[in-house]
């Protein structure tokens, strides 16, 4: 059954639960009303025997019945009525008035005769099989019957309360039928209106799913659950779209920076093997410029793997990652030594104060190298780089003819190099590496032109002085 019900469409699920739910309200609402009304009508019947017991009129017909005749006789007086009289001795002798089934005596009628009990309410057996209600009431003694005390009990049939809950079964069997049909037909209808924006939802994935195409988006036109979910899923198909732009570009981008390299690779290489196979041998210095052209291409092209391989890991360490508390004057001292060995006639000056910030030590330590290493290569020879930490702004500055003011707007783009940068080594990645780096843990950074000449580079990262007390650092 389970099995089914989970092979079974949602708007059918929806259908069938609000059927049953509303089936079971109906039953439970149905056999409450029948039940309270039940026990109406039995008060109800219980007040009119007691009051009828109390009748000054129907004692005296009891005396005329039975009071002086001898118990059992059958008095003679027949006169119509709805009730069935009889009366009951200490002793569980009974009287029944005449035309009427005697009814079985019960305990508590006897308990009434001999005055251990004031009244008793039950249902009891007639002769004749019909079940009816009893009240029974003491009274005192009757001429004939050697003044002993004794009960009188007035019984009618439980039909005048049966008759009314048949009926009214039926009618509540009607209703809840109709009213679960109703439902089932409501739960229906409302559920196809309430599922249509998600059938168009569905279409609409499936529409994606089937061609790719990312730029298909969900109608919005509220602010329910419904609408929320499709303008989540709008946002997710929008980042896909943006994250796979990303992609074509980064490798569109890559095989071009690759194929210079590649191309002047295969050149040497060539002249080398055609030098080889025809036995013209070339001479030391041009075979050695272009095994150096060649190392220096492999040196490049190791350079750009590395930093596209850099590049990736930024992007998926920023997606899920938990960032710790690191000290960020102790790796922009680590960058500055890593600096000092590749700008080895330069001159570094340092000035870094105690902040930490929370974010990943390795990628922090590779964005400061980055910036100073794009300050060495444009640095003169003996020139000086500057590298100071204050407050949080982390700050690199050179020496060199800095950068011209059309360039400044590109300078953090991917295999972005400027024309007089392109005769440098380098993949045009490590400024974009810094930015992105800057990004993932909520920094920014800028480059411009300095005062005096040299190019300024600002790294601003959130943190504090000290370390929290509350958070280990990693």
């Amino acid at each position: 059954m389970i099995a089914y019900f989970k092979r079974m469409s949602l708007r059918s699920r929806l259908t069938l639960l609000g059927t049953v739910a509303v089936a079971i309200a109906v039953t439970f609402s149905a056999i409450a009303s029948w039940v309270a009304t039940r026990q109406q009508l039995i008060n109800q019947l219980d007040s009119n025997l007691t009051s009828v017991q109390a009748s000054p009129g129907y004692v005296q017909a009891l005396l005329r019945f039975c009071g002086t005749q001898q118990p059992g006789s059958g008095a003679a007086d027949s006169s119509p009525t709805p009730y069935t009289i009889q009366v009951v001795t200490a002793d569980g002798t009974v009287c029944t008035a005449p035309g009427k089934s005697p009814i079985d005596v019960h305990t508590d009628d006897v308990a009434v005769a001999r005055g251990t009990a004031t009244t008793a309410l039950h249902d009891s057996t007639a002769e004749d099989g019909v079940v009816m209600r009893v009240a029974t009431a003491r009274q005192n003694s009757v001429p004939g019957w050697a003044t002993q005390p004794f009960a009188i009990s007035i019984a009618q049939p439980l039909t005048v309360v049966d008759d009314p809950l048949r009926t009214l079964s039926l009618i509540l069997l009607g209703v809840a039928g109709v009213g679960v049909i109703g439902a089932a037909t409501a739960g229906l209808a409302i559920a196809r209106a309430g599922l249509r924006p998600i059938a168009r939802l569905t279409e609409t994935v499936e529409l994606i799913s089937h061609t790719g195409d990312l730029s298909i988006e969900i109608p919005v036109d509220g602010e329910d659950e419904i609408n929320r979910l499709a303008k989540s899923f709008n946002a997710m198909t929008g980042a896909l779209a943006a994250s796979r732009n990303r992609q074509q570009q980064l490798i569109a981008d890559a095989g071009h920076e690759l194929r210079t390299p590649l191309t002047s690779l295969r050149t040497n290489i060539e002249l080398l093997m055609r030098s080889e196979n025809s036995g013209r041998m070339l001479s030391p210095v041009v075979r050695s410029e272009l095994l150096t052209s060649t190392k220096d291409q492999i040196t490049e092209l190791s350079s750009l793997v590395a930093d596209l391989q850099e590049l990736s890991r930024q992007e998926e360490s920023g997606v899920g990652r938990i960032l710790q508390i690191e000290p960020l004057h102790e790796i922009a001292a680590r960058a500055v030594k890593r600096s000092r060995l590749r700008g080895p006639g330069l001159i570094f000056t340092e000035n870094l104060e105690h902040w930490y910030v929370r974010g990943d030590s390795r990628s922090l330590e590779r964005a400061i190298v980055n910036l100073l290493d794009n300050a060495v290569k444009f640095s003169p020879s003996n020139g000086e780089v500057c590298i100071s930490l204050q407050g949080g702004v982390l700050e690199v500055r050179d020496h060199g003819p800095g950068v011209s003011e059309q360039d400044l707007a590109h300078v953090f783009e991917r295999f972005w190099r400027s024309p007089a940068a392109r005769s440098l080594p380098g993949s045009g990645l490590g400024l974009a590496i810094v930015s992105q780096v800057a990004a993932q843990i909520g920094g920014t950074v800028t480059l411009q032109n300095a005062p005096g000449g040299g190019a300024l580079a600002t790294f601003r990262l959130p943190g504090a002085p000290t370390p929290p007390p509350d958070l280990e650092r990693v």
